[in-house]
């Protein structure tokens, strides 16, 4: 096997060989979307966060958005989970598929690499905790820096819309189309529900994710389409942002209360980012087939989930080293903060090189 002079030394150790076994017929392109997704989250939460420790000792984590010209624009394209929802049904499909359509064999080989890594995070964490209590601690420390826990919404979320495949997967093969108008429906009446019964937006919420989730199977079908498509499913899923955002009156960040409770915002978002993926395919396609750009997408999601569940825990012992030598940050995005980013993306990084490298092996193998 040939390499490029160098990838030793930068890729990860056996990388290069799931590289190069990836079978020619793989849409690369569905990789690079989620390994891309998954940088894109831990770079907000670390760099575009105002993270400090506010009056009640709680350590914070409000978002710049609202302080920052136009920053809500700037969500319509960072806020990628919806796109990661859309990859995952894309790639739930093809795991349905690849199962024999049968559930058993899809749920086990789905819920050992989503679930593993978040296993070992807790059992970690539950050692962290009660070290912490034995040396005299009054309060958790997940209680004093809930952003810890961040990612395991997603994870719960995510698990849920996967344990749903044989029931979504089995409507979408049988009335895809009718499936995805039928979901519109329900979550659209749920949402206008909402504001009279609260209680229901725990269900359109999920709806939402399983609707989002819906448009990957879409995606999986139907492949590479003509640059048209993509600039129609752009197009309608721009619109339906402006329209919700603007005669409806949802937030038009797409960070905050768009997330809980999930609105047909997030739908819309998701349409509007599978149209642009559609929109570079060929392009992305001629890069990724290039050995090093694929390599570090191979990098990424083979130890995709680890990397995010422990992305929090690296910035907190960051947070926290530096809040011990007296130099916390405050929760004003002055230029004190702007001069302090690169310092946020750099230190955590390697405290998560480490992470990763320690507890890798539960989703590797």
């Amino acid at each position: 096997m040939t390499t490029d002079r160098g990838d030793r030394h930068r890729a990860p150790a056996g990388v290069a060989a799931l590289a190069e076994a990836t079978p020619a017929t793989r849409d690369r392109l569905v990789d690079a979307v989620r390994a891309a997704a998954i940088v894109v989250v831990v770079l907000w939460h670390w760099v575009g966060s105002l993270t400090h420790r506010g009056p009640d000792g709680v350590v914070v984590m409000p978002n710049p958005v609202d302080a920052v010209p136009l920053g809500w624009a700037a969500t319509w394209v960072l806020q990628v989970m919806p796109a990661f929802f859309v990859v995952g049904g894309f790639a739930n499909l093809a795991g349905w598929d690849a199962a024999g359509r049968r559930a058993g064999v899809f749920l086990r080989r789905r819920g050992r690499r989503l679930l593993a890594p978040v296993a070992v995070w807790v059992g970690a964490w539950a050692v962290v905790e009660g070290v912490a209590t034995a040396a005299g601690a009054s309060t958790p420390l997940v209680a004093r820096f809930p952003g810890v826990l961040t990612p395991l919404w997603f994870v719960g979320v995510y698990a849920l819309v996967t344990a749903l495949v044989p029931v979504t997967a089995g409507w979408h093969r049988r009335a895809p189309g009718g499936t995805l108008v039928a979901l519109v429906v329900v979550t659209a009446v749920l949402e206008a529900l909402r504001a009279a019964l609260p209680i229901l937006g725990w269900l359109s919420s999920a709806l939402v994710w399983v609707l989002v989730h819906q448009i990957g199977y879409l995606w999986r079908d139907h492949g590479r389409v003509p640059r048209g498509v993509g600039v129609a499913v752009a197009g309608v899923g721009l619109g339906l942002l402006v329209v919700l955002t603007g005669a409806l009156g949802y937030p038009r960040s797409m960070v905050g209360a768009n997330l809980w409770p999930t609105t047909p915002a997030v739908v819309a978002l998701g349409m509007l980012q599978l149209g642009l993926a559609l929109l570079v395919a060929p392009a992305a396609d001629r890069l990724l087939r290039r050995r090093r750009p694929w390599r570090w997408v191979v990098a990424v999601n083979a130890t995709a989930l680890t990397l995010f569940v422990w992305h929090m825990t690296a910035f907190a012992a960051v947070f926290l080293v530096v809040e011990r030598l007296g130099a916390a940050p405050g929760g004003v995005p002055d230029a004190g903060w702007l001069l302090a980013r690169p310092f946020w993306l750099a230190a955590p990084a390697v405290v998560l090189f480490v992470l990763v490298a320690a507890f890798r092996r539960a989703e590797l193998r």
